[in-house]
């Protein structure tokens, strides 16, 4: 769950931990939907000063990261992320939702 944390809040994210149909779920944005999309989206990620993980929980198909990221100019950012798998052995993420 960290290091999926970690991939989000820094844009840098290997295709293979995503499903080829997952979605995220953002607060502010529309639904990205598919692989490429996500990976799209994540390219544009502001690369953080440093990022604090509070908590990184799994439990079977579902898991969770929490915490701080820090950008360049000091602003700091709480995040959540919620990710659905797409088995058991959480290889690949089928859903995320993010809230900030």
């Amino acid at each position: 769950m960290q290091d999926i944390a970690i991939a989000l809040e820094t844009g840098v994210a290997s295709a293979e931990i995503f499903d080829p149909e997952v979605t995220w779920t953002r607060i502010s944005t529309e639904t990205v939907k598919g692989q490429a999309a996500v990976l799209q989206a994540l390219s544009s990620t502001r690369l953080p000063m440093s990022i604090m993980v509070e908590h990184a929980i799994a439990h079977g198909k579902v898991g969770m990261a929490s915490g701080e990221r820090t950008l360049s100019d000091g602003l700091k950012r709480p995040f959540c992320h919620v990710f659905e798998f797409n088995n058991g052995k959480a290889r690949s993420v089928v859903s995320i939702k993010t809230y900030m």
